[in-house]
């Protein structure tokens, strides 16, 4: 979805038609919606992380290598 939102943005920016893709990011917003009604139907109550958790969640690339001495 950042991608789409991404191409959307430089578009809009460049001055161009962006309304295929701008239907494209509200497609995907609805679907995300209805996967966030769906799972609270199912019983799910858990605070869902946003994109500043993530962030945070995500480990850092120099974590993944051994350290070198």
């Amino acid at each position: 979805m950042a991608d789409v939102e991404a191409s959307v943005r430089d578009l809009i920016n460049r001055d161009r038609d962006c309304s295929e893709r701008a239907q494209a990011q509200i497609q995907l917003r609805r679907k995300i919606n209805l996967l966030i009604s769906e799972w609270k139907a199912a019983g799910g109550g858990e605070v869902l992380p946003d994109i500043r958790d993530r962030v945070h969640l995500r480990p850092l690339k120099n974590e993944d290598r051994p350290v070198r001495r």
